[in-house]
């Protein structure tokens, strides 16, 4: 694959003089193009080492208006980032829409030094490039163009260039010094890097890097291509139909909860007691040994999901956890794709997220509103399923809990907000329309448990009629899945 990047191109000084203004003024006037059009823009500069690199990133960022670009160059990991899943710290780097993000080393990075320290590793390489892959086209789905410049060195180049450095006395990094021992296999992975990554959505370019001019210039006309077709491209407003109403017999595995449940103030108060005081050991236990928890809080609105969060955070020490509430995004968050407000929150090693309401949304209000076409949200059961198996691989204990109340128990407690003075904040025009879609709702409700409760991560579905059973129930699962998971067994 790499030879047809070995073929010697050049061009000549009077050449590059003529064509970078051009390029320069064409690709300033495409960025603004973007802006306008509301694209976010991911350009992932990788290849060999000493290709030059890092002076196609400096001349980038002479070529387009700095005001819209950010340059993240991604080498080695910082404490922080080591205490987070592996895509944390490239998900913190998505642009918003209209500006673009240049990527100095990105996800390929970390997976082919990974295979190139470890011969025998194969399998986990294949399923680094394929959630590559996925991840990609993600954010190619969202609406994210991305442009992958791959720059290419041979061998004798790399040798030619390593002699030069050394008897000029200039600095050689390790990567470059070792290169040549391990060329073979660095390319070889490589090569099946791009095989496996290269998709119509997010090709890779090609780009021979022995000719700094040649490799500039093709770098600015192959991002400045990539654009225009872009933004050649007609933007629709797809039409959004409903869900079709629901049958109103129809069983959905809400109809397994039993919501007769209930515990007397007495026992409450024992249970209560007994697993808040478990959760605190568990808690500094965690922190200690670097376990990780991300909470889940959904279910009907009035369910008490606030309540059965103060009661788990009454549990452990204000400094172990935090409370993230989440409802309509904000500009910021709307301006990317919607799991990265989500994995900001992603809580370091040995500390704990607990979300009101969450990244299920997506499939939940946004798909029963009208909010996502149906495309949209489809997809994001399996965008979920990998989101959150991403987490548990890089040790995340994740709980998903679903409050549930029957009809006749949510308008109750709706009059009872509306009558109580220091209630009434709680319940809003939003409340009743919302359940006035109740059934729709349970259908999404049903289709959202079966297709994202994993074993690793599975759905809890709290009978919440009794609010003192729910809280308990609640904490006592807490405690199991946690327990469970510093003992090793999930």
């Amino acid at each position: 694959m790499f030879e047809t990047a070995e073929i010697g191109q050049k061009i000549d000084k009077n050449v590059f003089r003529k064509r970078e203004p051009e390029i320069r003024t064409a690709l300033i006037e495409a960025q603004r193009a973007l802006r306008a059009r509301g694209v976010g823009v991911i350009i992932i500069v990788a290849g060999a080492e000493g290709a030059g690199k890092g002076e196609v990133v400096h001349r980038l960022a002479t070529w387009f208006d700095p005001r819209g670009v950010e340059t993240h160059a991604f080498w080695d990991e910082t404490q922080e980032e080591r205490e987070h899943p592996r895509f944390w710290r490239y998900w913190r780097a998505i642009p918003r829409a209209g500006s673009i993000a240049v990527m100095f080393g990105s996800w390929y990075t970390r997976a082919i030094l990974d295979r190139a320290r470890d011969a025998s590793d194969d399998a986990s390489y294949e399923a680094d490039l394929h959630r590559i892959a996925a991840l990609e086209r993600m954010l190619t789905d969202d609406g994210v163009l991305i442009v992958k410049l791959w720059f290419h060195l041979s061998r004798n180049e790399h040798r030619k260039r390593l002699r030069k450095a050394r008897s000029e006395g200039q600095a050689v990094s390790p990567h470059t010094e070792n290169i040549l021992e391990h060329y073979d296999l660095l390319m070889r992975l490589a090569e099946r890097a791009v095989r496996v990554t290269d998709a119509q959505a997010a090709p890779w370019r090609l780009i021979e890097s022995t000719d700094a001019k040649y490799r500039d210039l093709t770098a600015g006309e192959t991002l400045l291509a990539a654009i225009r077709a872009r933004l050649e491209e007609r933007p629709t407003a797809p039409s959004i139909p409903r869900d079709p109403e629901p049958e109103p017999d129809a069983v959905t595995v809400l109809d397994r909860v039993d919501l007769s449940l209930s515990l007397s103030p007495e026992t409450y108060r024992t249970k209560l007691d007994a697993s808040q005081r478990r959760l605190s050991n568990l808690a500094w236990e965690a922190r200690t040994r670097g376990v990780s928890t991300i909470a889940v809080f959904e279910g009907w609105d009035a369910a008490g999901k606030g309540g059965a969060i103060r009661r788990v955070s009454q549990a452990m020490d204000a400094r172990l956890y935090r409370t993230v509430p989440v409802g309509a995004p904000t500009d910021e968050e709307a301006a990317r794709h919607y799991l990265w407000r989500f994995w900001r929150h992603v809580p370091r090693s040995g500390y704990m997220t607990l979300f009101d309401r969450s990244w299920y949304g997506r499939v939940l209000v946004e798909r029963v509103e009208g909010l996502a076409p149906p495309e949209a949200w489809q997809r994001a059961y399996l965008e979920i399923n990998d989101f959150e198996e991403q987490l548990v691989d890089a040790g995340v204990v994740l709980l998903k809990f679903w409050m549930h109340i029957s009809r006749d128990e949510q308008l109750r407690r709706f009059r009872e907000r509306q009558e109580t003075e220091w209630k009434k904040h709680k319940i809003t025009a939003e409340d009743w329309r919302n359940r006035e879609k109740w059934g729709a709702y349970r259908t999404a409700v049903d289709d959202m448990v079966a297709r994202t409760s994993t074993p690793d991560a599975p759905w809890t579905l709290v009978a919440a009629n009794d609010k003192r059973h729910a809280r308990v129930q609640v904490l006592e699962t807490f405690c199991t899945r946690l327990r469970d998971a510093l003992d090793g067994k999930v």
